[in-house]
């Protein structure tokens, strides 16, 4: 995570959210697989609906000469509609609001941007809830499109997906039960019992520098934080953003936000996409030039912690990305 997210915590808490099925959309409504589309090559976007305001004021939309007849992207353009893996549950990243019923957070936010991209016209995210052990698998037999979820890209992961990007820098950091020992780092678990999703990065973390941990592992974040406040564990060790967000809407945490280590956030797509995989990074270079980005961050991470918006992280900057 960026040095402004080790900052100090700022700005109202947030409710926790229950975990929402496949019933809630974004901006439409949810889906639970993909659908079929025609193969021909899109029309240019109307300059009307280039800039319908909102959050899309300003964003950029795709030409039809950058989605050629057959691709994923034309697919997608002709269909509609972008189908997103990604969370119901996460605070400031992917969460439904519950005053508007609305999907928002940073996540959430930017994949409604590049279902605009591709359509040309706003409200063409539809969103499939996916765990982290699901993640390859949704991708892989085509149910959604594209996976935003504080998806860590790793090289194991490479070998499954494609990752985009990366469009963020998180890592990984110790939360406790408030009024529990804390942990400075992963060594100082050695011994104890240890919580952490399934399939994240927290697990090969831990058991390098503490084989002795023993781990418990849960299918996602909320499953994780129950289990640390009934004393199933003696820590949650999962991705600094997450717990920083769990921290903000549950006074029952508290966590070191000095990350223990360095985890870029990659979009997912199905692996050997090649061409959508550019697709997808010539759409971030586009919105990190002018400024689509920095305003994402503004209105979602940055209503909790100050500071300015951090730069961008180098499009293909890190192995499998």
């Amino acid at each position: 995570m960026t040095s402004s997210i080790r900052s100090a915590l700022a700005g109202p808490a947030l409710r926790r959210l229950a975990l929402i099925g496949l019933a809630v959309a974004m901006g439409t409504s949810l889906v639970a697989c993909g659908s079929s589309a025609a193969t021909t090559a899109p029309t240019a976007a109307s300059p009307a609906a280039a800039n319908p305001g909102g959050i899309y004021q300003g964003a950029p939309v795709a030409a039809a000469s950058d989605m050629p007849a057959g691709s994923t992207m034309a697919k997608i353009h002709d269909r509609g509609v972008l189908i997103i893996g990604g969370s119901m549950d996460a605070p400031i990243w992917s969460q439904i609001d519950p005053t508007t019923g609305q999907f928002t957070g940073f996540d959430a936010e930017l994949g409604k941007l590049l279902a605009y991209y591709i359509t040309g016209k706003p409200n063409t995210a539809q969103v499939v809830t996916s765990g982290t052990q699901t993640r390859e698998a949704l991708l892989g037999n085509g149910t959604v499109d594209v996976v935003f979820q504080t998806y860590t890209i790793t090289t194991q992961r490479a070998t499954q997906v494609d990752f985009a990007g990366p469009y963020f820098i998180s890592g990984l950091a110790i939360a406790t039960k408030k009024g529990n020992p804390t942990f400075t780092s992963l060594a100082d678990l050695a011994g104890k019992t240890v919580i952490a999703g399934d399939n994240t990065p927290a697990i090969p973390a831990i058991q390098q520098a503490a084989p002795s941990a023993k781990i418990v592992t849960f299918g996602t974040d909320p499953e994780c934080v129950q289990a640390l406040e009934q004393g199933r564990g003696d820590a949650y060790v999962q991705d600094q953003g997450l717990l920083i967000a769990d921290a903000v809407s549950d006074p029952q945490l508290q966590i070191d936000t000095n990350a223990l280590t360095s985890e870029p956030y990659g979009i997912g797509l199905k692996h050997g996409d090649t061409q959508m995989k550019q697709f997808v990074d010539n759409w971030l270079q586009k919105i990190y030039a002018d400024g689509v980005w920095a305003r994402v961050w503004k209105e979602t991470i940055g209503t909790v912690v100050t500071g300015n918006p951090p730069t961008p992280p180098v499009i293909g900057s890190v192995p499998g990305s």
